[in-house]
This record gives structure tokens, sequence and C-alpha cells, in this order.
């Protein structure tokens, strides 16, 4: 089927730089398009030529009434739309941007990322599992500034485990705080980049944000809060059954980690892998398993996930369980 669309005047940015996201939409709906004068001549499938005269359509008139986008966004919205068609670009924008997410707006750049955002508000507990850069960290610290601001909840419970690469905290110079501050930069630097500084120093100084080692969680129970586990491939079993346990009235947690990144030494197997195993299938707990494909950092960054993970099922096939989602087992299968 072809068809041609007139383009009204300033949809012209729908196409992006040098064209990246036409290219983006023409890949993902496998037709192929050709920008005239006034127009775009669209040839394939006829339900994917529908789908795209829609999603132009809508551009244009979400543009009409004066909203802009910075590329990153909408190539975000445009992957989305074009993977499933249940989506519509003029639904998607205006539903994100309903929420406060700080002094930023959040879009989901994936798939993925739609049903982890997704998953966060419909469960009091999600699991978002996969590779660095997938923004695992960063939409969840989002969503609790997003709940805290719409004073869904008090407070935000921001905690990780104190561990990286095998460097011990009795070896770092200075204070309890000063030691433990290294390991907690990453959830930092999402506050940071989300509220402006003087909030987040105020929020902490009152304790309406609270940012700790797990091991600092022991004895507490948190009611009306937003909980965040980051890096949980890091604990160790017996820490994280005390961190889901922690879970009090109203509040949300969310537990983030990289399985194939485990720092634990040696006959230490990941209370993140146990966690997989042991409340999989309980009801209320949602996981959301990332993949390179969701990675928004360099594109080189994807690449690099693909290689390893290629590199990881031919020299350890063997010796590596399988999880949902793709994910593999590090190979500490050891139990603590």
């Amino acid at each position: 089927m072809r068809k041609e669309v007139k383009l009204n005047s300033g949809i012209e940015t729908l196409f992006g730089t040098l064209d990246e996201n036409l290219r983006l939409l023409e890949t993902t709906l496998q037709l192929t398009a050709r920008l005239k004068n006034d127009s775009l001549e669209i040839e394939g499938e006829p339900a994917n030529v529908e789908r795209m005269e829609r999603i132009v359509e809508e551009y244009g008139q979400l543009v009409k009434e004066g909203l802009s986008f910075n590329n990153g966004d909408l190539q975000g919205y445009l992957k989305i739309v074009a993977e499933d068609s249940s989506f519509s670009l003029r639904s998607l924008v205006l539903s994100t941007r309903q929420r406060s997410f700080g002094k930023k707006s959040i879009v989901p750049k994936s798939m993925n990322q739609r049903l982890y955002l997704e998953a966060i508000d419909r469960h009091d507990m999600v699991f978002g599992v996969g590779p660095a850069g997938t923004g695992k960290t960063y939409l969840a610290v989002g969503m609790a500034i997003s709940y805290l601001l719409a004073r869904k909840v008090n407070r935000i419970i921001l905690a990780r485990p104190a561990l990286e690469a095998g460097e011990r905290l009795g070896f770092l110079p200075g204070t309890l705080q000063e030691k433990v501050d290294p390991y907690l930069r990453p959830l930092y630097d999402a506050l940071y980049d989300l509220l402006d500084a003087e909030k987040v120093a105020r929020y902490m100084d009152r304790g309406t944000i609270e940012i700790a080692p797990i091991a600092f969680m022991r004895g507490r129970t948190f009611n009306d809060s937003f909980v965040i586990l980051d890096e949980a491939q890091n604990t160790t079993g017996e820490q994280m059954k005390m961190f889901l346990t922690r879970l009090g009235f109203n509040s949300k947690a969310v537990i983030t980690g990289d399985i194939t990144q485990i720092d634990l030494p040696d006959g230490k197997r990941s209370g993140l892998l146990t966690a997989i195993d042991v409340v999989q299938s309980v009801p209320g707990i949602s996981f959301v398993y990332f993949n390179e494909k969701d990675v928004v950092r360099h594109h080189l960054v994807q690449r690099i996930i693909r290689a390893y993970e290629q590199y990881s099922q031919s020299n350890n096939g063997s010796s590596h369980g399988q999880h949902p989602g793709g994910q593999e087992d590090s190979g500490n299968t050891k139990e603590s």
C-alpha cells in the first residue's frame, strides 16, 4: 500500500536530526517513507502505513497545541508507539506529562521502561532486573519523587549495599558516613538531577529523604514510604530477606539490580538471585526485566552489553542458569 500524507507547518521536528526519527519509524514499522516538499509518501503493509499516518497526524496536532519535545524524549515516545499499536502518541505524551518528577520530565525510552513505570504504579513491590544504563535506578528515584510531591508518601528511603568490586569499608578513611557516601553516590546523583540542590538538602535535613547502606535498615519498619534498594545483586540472602520484610503500610518498594555484575565474595549467592527464585510467584510482586535494547547511554553501550552476553553464553553457557527475561545467573550458585 502506498499513501501520501500532507505535512503541516512544524511537523519537520518529528523527523529528527538527519531524519534519524524517520529512519527509526521505517525500521520498526517495516515500511519506506519519502519526504517531499509538503508531504510524506509512505509505502508498506496497510496496517503499518495507517499507524505511521496516525503518528504523523497526532504529532502535528500536539505541536499545534503548543507542545514541544527534545529529541531524546521524542525518540522514546516514537519507539513505544511504533512497537505497540495499542498506544497512541497523543495518549502516551499526555499521560506522561500529567505527573511531576521535580524539575525534569521523565519519559520512558523503551517499552520495558514504560512497563516498569506502570508496574510501580500498580504494585507495592517491583523488581527491576537488567544491565547498567537501562534506567532502573533513575526511573525508580523519579517515581519516588513523584509520589512524594503528590503527597502519596511521606518520605523516601534509598538503600544500597556498601560493597563494590571487593572493596571494604574498613580500608577507607574518614567517618562512617564518609566511608559509605562513595557507594551511595549514584543515588545522590539521581536526586540532584531531578530536584534542586536546596530542596534535596532540606528534605534530607528533615529526614524526608534518607540515603543509607542496607545494613542501616535492620529492625526498622517503613510506613508511608517509597523505599528503593539499588544494586541488589550485591546483597546476601539474609540482607534481601531482611529488606523485603521491612515494608509497612501505604508503602512501595522497588528493588533494582544487575545479576551479571555480582561483587560478592566467592561462595556467597546473591540475595537478588534467591529472591527471584523465592518470590517470583508471590501475588502483588512484579518483575520487569531489561535488556540491551533498553540502554539509554551511548549507543556503544548496547553493543558492549550484547558482546558480553554472547561471550558469556559461548564460554560458560553450561554453568549459567537462565532466569525469566533472558537474564543469566552469574555463576555464584552456592547458597550463603
